[in-house]
């Protein structure tokens, strides 16, 4: 069809709550028409944070959580259709990621839940789910996966670009100018996840707002190091992690040589933190020679004012705008990624880029639940 409607559901390792965008595709175009987030409740999001990690009778509480997960998505689906007073029979499908329990590239799993036939049957529309697994039987990392809708919307044949999205965990997608050239893309470590978690121990904070929290304290040079002193930024992409990795624990060991730093002094080094290492990353792989002359961010850390400053001082000979620049919300992008992802699968289109996610070749991604 010429003018096809789709929704992609997103829940992030920020936990910030289950994003919805209802997403009109026409050719080349891509528009968001409806978005809405939906609050994970307190007792939700504790539940997800202490199954990301080991813990006791595992099975069947992951078990009882996929299935909640899938209602609440569901009707995340149905609150969207209603706010953007629509049929659900003019959807051609949902596009759900669902929610990162565990990634495991050293294992070639991964497991994202949020049970799509719950959601396929609760909305009575066609559910594409479990987008990652297919690109790691094929080799690959299956993270991330969203450079491959970066390259359809954001690739400019004039200016060399570099997608920064500013979730949990940072990633970045390389985009040059010249087209013969392959777009690249990886994981560069933690974003929001670290800040998050230490605003809302310290503050009983979701977040910390604009960045305030951070700006108000100093950045420990020692500490930083500490951080930066990490295997993951040794290795070479394609890579991919997650807060499996990056969590309270990994936090409280870099901590442990530094007892006596105020809290707010941990909160500015850990936004530092991220910022190095998108520097050192773009620095590193950034389209080579010709150098990046352009950042487009999105993602929740968009709102980090003190995050952006970090990376302006850091970058200062490239451009960097916010992705609203051009028409597409940043808190909603991955959103409408996974639908887009949902469109490649039902028109039986590849959704990965090998050049990113290391996989051997371009596989169609998704299970479909009709």
């Amino acid at each position: 069809m010429a003018d096809d409607l789709y929704i992609g559901l997103m829940s992030g390792t920020s936990l910030d709550g289950i994003d919805a965008a209802l997403v009109r595709f026409n050719k080349e175009q891509v528009t968001v028409l409806e978005s809405i987030c939906l609050p994970l409740s307190s007792n939700l999001k504790d539940e997800i944070k202490s199954l990301i990690n080991p813990t006791t009778n595992e099975i069947n509480r992951l078990m009882a959580l996929d299935v909640q997960l899938g209602k609440n998505f569901a009707e995340a689906a149905q609150k969207l259709i209603t706010k953007a007073k629509i049929k659900k029979q003019d959807i051609v499908a949902i596009g759900s990621h669902g929610q990162t329990i565990r990634h495991l590239p050293e294992y070639a799993t991964t497991l994202q839940i949020a049970d799509p036939n719950i959601i396929a049957e609760v909305t009575g529309i066609t559910t594409i789910a479990d987008f990652r697994r297919r690109d790691m039987a094929a080799g690959g990392q299956g993270a991330p996966l969203v450079p491959a809708f970066h390259q359809q919307i954001f690739r400019d044949t004039k200016k060399n670009r570099v997608i920064l999205n500013l979730g949990g965990i940072a990633n970045i997608t390389l985009l040059p100018a010249d087209k013969n050239k392959a777009a690249t893309g990886f994981d560069t470590g933690t974003a929001n996840t670290l800040m998050n978690q230490w605003v809302q121990q310290h503050q009983n904070k979701s977040f910390d707002e604009s960045g305030k929290w951070a700006a108000s304290g100093k950045i420990n040079e020692d500490f930083l190091n500490e951080l930066l002193n990490d295997d993951y930024f040794k290795l070479t992409p394609p890579k991919s992690t997650g807060t499996e990795y990056f969590n309270p624990a990994w936090l409280t060991k870099k901590l442990s040589a530094f007892p006596f730093l105020a809290a707010e002094d941990v909160q500015a080094s850990l936004a530092s933190f991220t910022a190095t290492t998108i520097k050192d990353a773009i620095n590193q792989y950034a389209l080579g020679e010709d150098g990046a002359e352009e950042i487009i961010v999105c993602g929740g850390g968009v709102h980090n004012d003190f995050l952006l400053q970090q990376l302006k001082t850091f970058l200062p000979n490239i451009e960097i705008n916010s992705s609203e620049k051009y028409g597409v919300d940043p808190d909603y992008i991955e959103a409408t990624a996974f639908a887009w992802l949902a469109k490649q699968t039902m028109e039986h289109k590849v959704g990965n880029l090998p050049e990113v996610t290391g996989a051997s070749c371009s596989v169609i991604l998704g299970g479909v639940y009709y």
